[in-house]
């Protein structure tokens, strides 16, 4: 299955495994998909999607405008309280997709383009983070023209370098005691 074996030594089958061996091997294959890039991807898309649609609902209940497809904030005053109601938790829910859908994609897009860097340089420092985000921003404002596609460059490239010197900090060594000078 995976992994080296010395002539002589065939890897079991499943079947032959006993539980405990069929739980590591299982065990050893979801780390190793977790440590590839679709699997970074998979997760960080995952979590872009939730985190993104949590946010989305945050946002749409804050919101005092009126739902989208209404032309008017008389019109909506006009309904019935339980139509109203449908409308504005039907308009909750769009935008908490729309949200949750943005930024599970761009998750997705970051993450896979940084491993795919960090794979290829065959190196783990702040460059993979900053290339990553440039690529991800300027492909996100592509279609908006080249300025804007230079503006989601580094404003992406920005942000994953503050966000990873972030993290940096947070995982230094601590000193060795209080009274070292």
């Amino acid at each position: 299955m995976f992994g080296v074996y010395s002539p002589g030594q065939e890897p079991k089958s499943y079947a032959e495994m006993t539980q405990e061996e069929q739980a590591e091997e299982g065990a050893k294959r979801l780390i190793e998909f977790m440590q590839s890039c679709p699997g970074k991807s998979a997760m960080a898309g995952g979590s872009g999607f939730f985190l993104g649609g949590f946010f989305g609902l945050f946002m749409a209940s804050m919101s005092y405008d009126v739902p989208l497809g209404t032309d008017s904030v008389n019109s909506i005053r006009d309904l019935p309280f339980r139509q109203q109601m449908k409308i504005q938790f039907a308009d909750m829910g769009k935008r908490t997709y729309s949200s949750a859908k943005n930024f599970g994609f761009i998750g997705l897009v970051y993450s896979g383009v940084e491993c795919v860097i960090e794979s290829l340089r065959a190196k783990h420092d702040i460059y993979n983070g900053l290339s990553a985000g440039c690529i991800t921003g300027g492909g996100l404002a592509v279609r908006a023209g080249p300025q804007a596609a230079l503006v989601g460059c580094g404003g992406f490239a920005v942000f994953s370098a503050a966000i990873d010197l972030y993290l940096r900090s947070e995982s230094a060594a601590p000193p060795a005691n209080d009274y070292d000078e």
